[in-house]
């Protein structure tokens, strides 16, 4: 089995090494199953949901994982 390139980018301000592609596949690593409430931002720009499998990664790029909190 050939292994996948990895790629470091930041995630929430920590560099952090991955093979994963998209956005979708960095939140299922990260812990975050397709049921989690969650925002996503890639360099700056927030991606809804529906758009993170379709969200390739590259080199460099800027995540920002967020979930939400109870209380005020």
């Amino acid at each position: 089995m050939k292994s996948m390139a990895k790629v470091t980018i930041m995630v929430n301000g920590e560099a952090r090494t991955t093979e994963a592609r998209t956005l979708d596949e960095l939140c299922r690593e990260l812990g975050h199953s397709p049921e989690t409430k969650i925002a996503t931002a890639r360099n700056g720009e927030f991606v809804p949901a529906k758009s993170r499998a379709a969200a390739s990664l590259a080199e460099g790029d800027t995540i920002e994982v967020l979930s939400p909190r109870q209380g005020g």
